[in-house]
């Protein structure tokens, strides 16, 4: 048996059941709903967030980073002495899914909420879901959703639905 054969550990498949998908995790940004009073006149109201949905410290607390924009993981690590493949095994473990793939579909979620109940510039959707830059955040919508952000703007919002929402 040489090096090569005795270092490579075949890939294993998870045996569990994910206790979660994105969508149960996912922590809206928005704080407040849009309502009508009986004269037509609008006012927000506060939304009930949970902002624990796990239950587990670690991981509402990485929820609720990502839900700021904040989704590196090397600087989230060090808050609780992990490496990222730590925090990566704890998502896989929760939810069936890679660490990378879960960040892609929780800022997919985050920028498509963004786009579709704000009128916030490219530029700031591409800040607040935590894809970085405007060029970044524009590459990154066009891989997973073949549109440009404006384009995919203008699919997904409705009329009334800009201001919908309060960050």
């Amino acid at each position: 048996m040489g090096y090569d054969s005795w270092f490579k550990r075949p890939p294993r498949k998870y045996q569990g059941q994910p206790q979660w998908t994105v969508n149960d995790l996912y922590i809206s940004p928005f704080t407040a709903k849009r309502r009508y009073d009986e004269e037509g006149e609008a006012h927000y109201e506060p939304i009930a967030r949970n902002l624990n949905p796990t239950g587990v410290k670690v991981m509402d607390h990485y929820l609720r980073r990502l839900t700021e924009g904040k989704d590196v993981l090397k600087d989230f690590c060090p808050i609780y002495g992990l490496r990222t493949e730590d925090m990566d095994s704890l998502i896989y473990i929760l939810t069936g899914m890679k660490g990378e793939d879960f960040r892609t579909a929780y800022q997919l979620r985050m920028a498509d909420d963004l786009l579709r109940y704000t009128d916030l510039p490219i530029k700031d959707v591409a800040r607040r879901s935590g894809l970085g830059s405007h060029s970044n955040f524009c590459v990154f919508i066009r891989r997973n959703r073949a549109q440009s952000p404006t384009q995919r703007r203008m699919i997904l919002q409705q009329k009334h639905d800009a201001g919908r929402y309060k960050l």
